[in-house]
């Protein structure tokens, strides 16, 4: 009898023993108020009189369902985010709230949904750091309380109505085009003050005037493949004779 009564003792106190993996921790509670913090590794617990509950304390991944929701400019779009969160207060999440996992998802969607409505479609689209941020910032501060640290918010797409993918399309056309047109303005201004530059060196001088005449009419007749019949003035043609007739007396010499 006195062997047996040890042997259920031993049993008794063997059956407290509890192993706890690196990423997981056992919240202790003992006759119904919590106690310690157990793990990672081996320990023991009293039976009987203690009760434990693990906690995996890795980051977890929440895929946030598509919402639909309306702008700040009252465009009604599509959106969805991943959340990662992850447990620091093992206590507190087992405490403080009843379904730590529900609760982050309900809050997180219900904080997408406000958040959007205070930004403009063109904002949402434009300033998805700074809302991922913010909204970051807004449901990490309502789950510290319960010992979670929410670590990363990005939202994943962005649902457009139909109609306004086009008229944001037809937006887009018009703001390439008017680039286009200054980049065009831009061009022909500097092309004329080139040309008025020119224009001014020439005045100065008659006979480039008349060099940069026939080579104009030498790339017409070139490319219309025509002949060219040019009048050429008396001041241009004296004025190559007493060149020509420089240059012989200098070889004469």
């Amino acid at each position: 009898m006195t062997l047996q009564i040890i042997a259920i003792v031993v049993i008794i106190l063997l059956s407290g023993f509890r192993i706890a993996q690196e990423y997981q921790r056992g919240v202790i509670f003992r006759l119904g108020r919590f106690h310690s913090i157990k793990g990672p590794g081996l320990y023991w617990i009293i039976p009987l009189i203690d009760r434990q509950q693990r906690v995996d304390i890795r980051t977890k991944t929440v895929d946030l369902e598509q919402q639909e929701t309306i702008t700040k400019d009252s465009v009604t779009i599509k959106v969805n985010a991943v959340l990662w969160f992850k447990i620091t207060v093992p206590e507190d999440a087992i405490i403080k709230v009843a379904d730590y996992n529900k609760a982050v998802y309900q809050f997180s969607v219900t904080a997408l949904r406000n958040i959007i409505g205070q930004h403009t479609l063109d904002e949402v689209l434009r300033e998805r750091e700074k809302i991922n941020g913010t909204l970051q910032k807004m449901v990490d501060t309502a789950t510290e309380p319960w010992g979670i640290k929410i670590e990363m918010v990005e939202m994943k797409d962005v649902e457009i109505p139909e109609g306004m993918q086009r008229a944001m399309a037809r937006e887009a056309e018009a703001i390439r085009e008017k680039r286009a047109r200054i980049v065009k303005a831009e061009a022909e201004l500097d092309a004329s003050i080139k040309l008025t530059q020119g224009a001014t060196k020439m005045a100065e001088s008659p006979i480039a005037l008349e060099l940069r005449r026939m080579q104009m009419l030498s790339e017409i007749g070139i490319d219309n493949n025509t002949t060219t019949i040019v009048l050429v003035p008396s001041d241009f043609t004296n004025a190559a004779k007493s060149f020509t007739d420089l240059v012989n007396t200098k070889k004469t010499e």
